[in-house]
């Protein structure tokens, strides 16, 4: 999808439009680095954030996605067309015993800014609770927030952590 959409913008632009990315146009929606709300991860849920990333990259590298959910080590899911939401409700399906695992979005190496970065907002933490992951994780300064005070307050319920890396 990321071809697509930067053939698309390049036809736009050949017509005489400028297309610009929403953080020019809407301000302080981009995550933040560091944590948001009460909650931190442990050891094991670093361990799975590195892990999701070098996942997330390399799927991203290839076209395919801009998250993963990690768990334990063992990576549940990885994001395809089907979009974050159900990634996250497959992998609830798939989930072991123990500490839930943690979702990891971030911008695919040669994405365009200006189309399609990654997005979290309260149906992607709503989803996170009920499907019994701990943790979700965006790259900072490369994805967007919608509603980030009601986003911190969900997870803040429900033991939930988010950070920016």
């Amino acid at each position: 999808d990321d071809s697509l959409l930067s053939a698309l913008i390049g036809e736009l632009e050949d017509m005489g439009f400028r297309v610009s990315a929403v953080d020019s146009i809407l301000d302080g929606l981009m995550a933040r680095q560091g944590l948001y709300g009460a909650h931190a991860p442990d050891d094991l849920a670093s361990s799975d954030l590195d892990r999701g990333l070098e996942v997330v990259r390399a799927i991203g590298g290839m076209d395919v996605g801009q998250a993963a959910v990690v768990q334990q080590g063992m990576v549940l899911g990885i994001e395809g067309v089907e979009g974050t939401d159900a990634l996250i409700r497959r992998c609830g399906e798939l989930k072991k015993e123990g500490p839930g695992g943690i979702l990891v979005k971030i911008k695919k190496p040669d994405q365009d800014w200006r189309a399609d970065l990654p997005t979290g907002g309260v149906e992607t933490v709503v989803a996170a609770i009920t499907t019994g992951l701990r943790g979700i994780a965006f790259e900072a300064g490369a994805a967007l927030i919608i509603d980030e005070a009601e986003m911190i307050r969900e997870a803040d319920d429900a033991g939930l952590f988010l950070i920016g890396i």
